[in-house]
């Protein structure tokens, strides 16, 4: 009989392929794997601590850092937690461009999730052609907010910029390329038959499993759990706009690209409706005090990033700033499935599965 000894690989850290600086403590028996263990830390910051010496306005840029491939939708939780302690009334206007900044960004961060994907799993020109067309909403977030990754754009009461002249018209003509776009990469990627025997039947988990690992996002919804805070706690504008929830089936690897890719459909709606229903005029800040001192009194609310439910959590003390402060970051909690999902694999899958996930190390650190 043929006996191999277990040996402990280390994978990471380092980019990109574990996505950031994760690195993973692999035992292999042969090329199975037998057990996984993921260290994290690498690019902790503290930005939950430091935001206690900081006032609200302060903390923003902070949360830019932590996903920062969505960091619009990170400016937005925190300031929609301090306006929700302090009951404050937000512009149409401004909602609008918050809607249509955190949409582009959530195509952003897919499109990066997709290039990179397919480069892990060895196609070169995916990857290409997917950040070619993520430089055209970067482009867009340069002429609204002066960057390009860190927008620091979000305000307690609305917006820093109003979009400058002819900016909207440019969203509506991005949304119109991006549709024709999303066929070629369907020809491309969808049915190739690579593709599909690396995808197919590999990393499944059911809905239950999903539930009990507090998963959410993709992550959740490929399971067939048809739950998106958008949709089922509605929150800035959402319940204005008509788009859908995709959901998967298998809960596989294939099935995670199906829903994001659609995902990115469903974003485009969205941006369609904002675009046309995008009102003339008005400001783009609510009345908000000079000096913001937050109400004593504690809130959690949750928005839907890319990666799934981003929580923030504010505990007040009436000062101008939080006595606590604690970010949900659901790359953290879609992260401890892996070590599940890797036992048993084949070593040549765990690449694949690890990038099915959709981590952001800066969000898993904080």
């Amino acid at each position: 009989m043929l006996r191999t000894e277990e040996m402990l690989l280390n994978v990471g850290p380092q980019h990109p392929s574990t996505h950031g600086v994760l690195r993973l403590i692999v035992k292999i028996d042969g090329e199975t794997i037998v057990d996984a263990e993921p260290v994290i830390g690498y690019l902790h910051r503290g930005t939950e601590k430091l935001a206690e010496d900081l006032n609200y306005t302060q903390i923003i840029p902070y949360t830019d850092r932590m996903d920062y491939l969505s960091a619009m939708t990170n400016n937005y939780a925190i300031v929609h937690a301090t306006e929700q302690l302090m009951g404050l009334e937000i512009p149409e206007r401004a909602e609008f461009l918050r809607v249509i900044v955190m949409e582009l960004n959530r195509i952003a961060s897919h499109l990066v999730w997709m290039g990179t994907y397919l480069l892990d799993i060895g196609a070169m020109s995916p990857f290409l052609y997917a950040f070619r067309d993520r430089e055209q909403i970067l482009n867009l977030f340069n002429e609204l907010c002066g960057a390009r990754i860190t927008y620091n754009y979000m305000r307690v009461g609305g917006v820093k910029w109003d979009a400058p002249p002819g900016w909207i018209d440019k969203v509506g003509e991005f949304v119109q390329y991006m549709k024709k776009q999303m066929d070629e990469y369907h020809g491309l990627i969808t049915g190739n038959e690579i593709f599909i025997q690396r995808t197919k039947g590999i990393g499944i988990y059911d809905r239950e499993t999903a539930i009990q690992f507090g998963l959410s996002g993709a992550n959740l919804r490929v399971t067939g759990v048809k739950w998106d805070l958008r949709k089922n706690q509605p929150y800035s504008i959402y319940e204005r706009f008509d788009f859908d929830v995709p959901v998967g089936q298998t809960g596989d690897l294939y099935d995670k690209y199906l829903c994001r890719m659609q995902e990115i459909v469903e974003s485009l709606k969205i941006l369609e409706q904002a675009v046309e229903q995008f009102p003339e005029g008005g400001s783009t800040m609510g009345k908000v005090p000079r000096v913001l001192r937050v109400p004593e009194g504690e809130i959690y609310v949750g928005i839907e990033s890319p990666r799934g439910e981003l929580g923030c959590h504010i505990v007040s003390k009436g000062k101008d700033k939080p006595w606590r402060l604690k970010f949900r970051r659901p790359s953290f909690y879609n992260l401890q499935i892996l070590p599940t999902l890797l036992k048993g694999e084949n070593i040549s899958n765990l690449v694949a599965i690890l990038g099915g996930i959709d981590i952001v190390l800066g969000e898993v650190d904080c």
